[in-house]
């Protein structure tokens, strides 16, 4: 039988991470396990809703350290609830989110919410998915939504450049953009998790953008074995 050699900076890791979770107010920590090797952390256990699976993964990435996150979290509800009720839920969740056309369709299967359509901008994409997440019931989302720009718009490298400079969370000075289309290829690298993603996010959201392409690397600064949480 293999035996799993762990490091001292493997140790610290975890640590780290159960400190975040159980710090972080959308997460319920009690019935979640972590394991950390390479910087590679796992999530185990199980929770009672699927926003709350999301809100520990996002607390894993802010730990300085983690370059991966295998969520293997179950939800599990208190009070089981049909396809039906939240069928209705998820229609009135997609209504009170502003800025979400009304040719976002989602269907529910078990739990699990399928959202399907066209949008204009990957900030609606991501909107959609944030907003059925929260819904009470849902255990995971597939998030098929196209997003189909409505115009071509100018200076769209240079507004994405002129973002990730302005992002208070993000380190921008070795992250190249380039434009093919309407695709974005993110390269470079970042300090951790959570400047990638707000790098992601912030290119994201420029016009006329279908797609992200994220290259970005993660090479985390020196002295990382002190591993400070933010």
């Amino acid at each position: 039988m293999a035996t799993l050699s762990l490091t001292d900076t493997d140790l610290r890791l975890r640590e780290a991470v159960i400190r975040q979770l159980d710090w972080d107010p959308e997460v319920d920590s009690s019935a979640i396990g972590v394991t950390a090797k390479s910087g590679v952390v796992t999530l185990t256990g199980f929770i009672d809703s699927y926003s709350g699976k999301l809100a520990a993964e996002r607390a894993a990435k802010r730990v300085h350290g983690v370059r991966a996150v295998a969520n293997d979290i179950d939800v599990r509800l208190r009070l089981e609830r049909t396809d039906a009720d939240i069928a209705a839920d998820l229609v009135r969740a997609l209504e009170l989110r502003i800025g979400i056309p009304d040719t976002v369709q989602a269907v529910v299967h078990r739990g699990y919410v399928t959202l399907t359509g066209k949008v204009s901008w990957i900030a609606q994409k991501r909107n959609a998915e944030k907003a059925v997440a929260h819904v009470r019931g849902v255990h995971g989302v597939f998030n098929h939504l196209d997003v189909v720009p409505d115009e071509t718009h100018r200076d769209v490298r240079r507004r994405i450049a002129e973002a990730l400079h302005m992002h208070a969370d993000l380190d921008a000075r070795h992250i190249s953009v380039a434009i093919t289309g309407d695709v974005v290829v993110l390269t470079g690298t970042v300090g951790s998790w959570l400047q990638r993603d707000a790098a992601e996010r912030a290119a994201g959201d420029a016009p006329g953008i279908r797609w992200v392409d994220n290259r970005i690397t993660i090479e985390p600064p020196a002295r990382q074995e002190e591993l400070d949480i933010p």
